[in-house]
């Protein structure tokens, strides 16, 4: 467990490390404007995968281990052909009209179609190796994707000298085709499971788990931007420059509550004891909590003096967004945990609600707080929405498990199974000699 958990938090620092790198190459080589049109193509891509992950999202995650293979691809694919088939009319009709072109850039239509058909193959695979607990296989897959994603930039702009906006759109379709043809190679042996169940059933079941977590999904978004809102109303948008950088930041500790997360909703979608998925989701819960809450830390206690230094002194109020938003950082690691556990029992309606509890605290925080302290009232609005979050998830959680407040606190139990968990990784990968060896 805890070799998935480090496999899947390597991955991600990595994914982080090449991001900065193609960021770096791009502002450097390609300028802001084409940066800028490859972005928001990056943007549309996000957009429009949501109605494709309706049922062909991270719920396949949930169905993996109940359902026959065949039936899910069956159901995934004809739904992304659909979606696929429903964006290109639409955008045929809006073609006639400059309303196109005011979130896709001009020329780039036709390769942002091709863009979300790719990716919503190989976000399929990713997730059906989730479901089987092949987390390993899945964080090898995303590697390929995207170091394919940045070799291939480096290639489009100093090989083939393309010094525009195509170079990063181009190396995207790269990575997502590579990733998608590995992944494929992966999950095909599964095309054997052909139990035989209802593909309109499923399709019903899937839509209405799919629905429901995209719901959350913006909800939780609209949660984000509303402080962007207020403090471009009531400050200026240097502002909203230094709070988007300081929250960045910030949220490179939640790769720790993400890695761990990743890993208990693979784990209790394969459960079926309950009571074994609620104990596993408190000991994930404290773990995602105090790393997070460590790390957020030891970001507070680096001097103004540091920040300023690597992001220039305009920027030197980072470091006020990071201590304001720190609690909300540890408490959106619960958030990702409950949220995960939720999902893998088939109750992602507290996920929703949850996100419903947060706008209701986020609305009349961020209106006050924002015009009285600037960007330190969005981040202390962030938190109070986060505790208001995991409040209510908390509390549906302990009806639901029958769990008790003193099991948030460490034990030597849990202690003794982390020291374990440590041990058998470091022995399986030579870092440590069995003591038969020892001796």
């Amino acid at each position: 467990m805890l070799e998935k958990i480090f496999g899947t938090f390597s991955t991600r620092v990595l994914n982080a490390l090449c991001g900065f790198i193609t960021l770096w190459i791009g502002t450097r080589y390609l300028g802001s404007t084409a940066w800028g049109i490859g972005g928001t193509v990056l943007v549309d891509v996000t957009l429009l995968l949501i109605g494709v992950e309706l049922m062909a999202g991270s719920g396949l995650i949930y169905f993996t281990p109940r359902k026959s293979f065949r039936t899910i691809m069956k159901t995934s694919f004809l739904w992304i052909f659909i979606v696929i088939s429903v964006y290109s009319i639409l955008f045929y009709i809006l073609s006639f009209t400059p309303a196109l072109n005011v979130f896709v850039p001009e020329g780039y239509e036709v390769i942002l179609l091709i863009l979300v058909f790719v990716y919503s193959f190989h976000n399929f695979n990713l997730n059906i190796l989730i479901g089987k607990e092949r987390v390993n296989t899945q964080n090898i897959i995303f590697i390929i994707q995207f170091m394919t994603q940045m070799l291939s930039m480096i290639g489009y702009i100093f090989i083939l000298d393309i010094r525009d906006a195509r170079a990063f759109v181009y190396s995207l379709l790269t990575g997502y085709i590579t990733g998608c043809i590995c992944g494929f190679f992966t999950i095909i042996k599964y095309i054997n499971d052909d139990r035989h169940e209802s593909l309109k059933a499923c399709m019903k079941e899937m839509l209405h788990f799919g629905t429901i977590i995209q719901l959350s999904s913006l909800l939780s978004l609209l949660n984000k931007r509303l402080s962007f809102y207020f403090i471009k109303s009531f400050s200026n948008i240097s502002d909203v420059g230094i709070y988007n950088s300081g929250t960045q930041v910030s949220e490179c500790t939640k790769l720790i509550g993400h890695s761990i997360a990743l890993v208990q909703f693979s784990k209790i979608s394969n459960l079926k004891d309950e009571k074994k998925a609620a104990q596993l989701t408190i000991l994930f819960l404290k773990i995602a909590v105090a790393a997070t809450l460590f790390f957020n830390i030891i970001l507070c206690i680096i001097p103004t003096e540091v920040y300023s230094w690597i992001f220039t002194d305009a920027f030197s109020g980072i470091r006020i967004v990071i201590i304001t938003t720190s609690l909300g950082m540890a408490f959106m690691a619960a958030n990702i945990v409950f949220s995960h556990y939720f999902s893998g029992i088939n109750k992602p309606k507290h996920n929703l609600m949850a996100s419903a509890v947060g706008l209701v605290v986020t609305i009349p925080s961020v209106s006050t707080l924002v015009p009285l302290y600037g960007i330190a009232g969005a981040g202390i609005s962030f938190t109070l929405t986060s505790l208001a979050t995991i409040i209510y998830q908390w509390i549906v959680f302990k009806k639901l498990s029958s769990a008790k407040s003193r099991e948030l606190l460490p034990t030597a139990e849990d202690i003794s199974l982390i020291k374990k968990e440590i041990m058998s990784f470091m022995t399986k990968n030579g870092l440590r000699k069995e003591k038969n060896e020892v001796q």
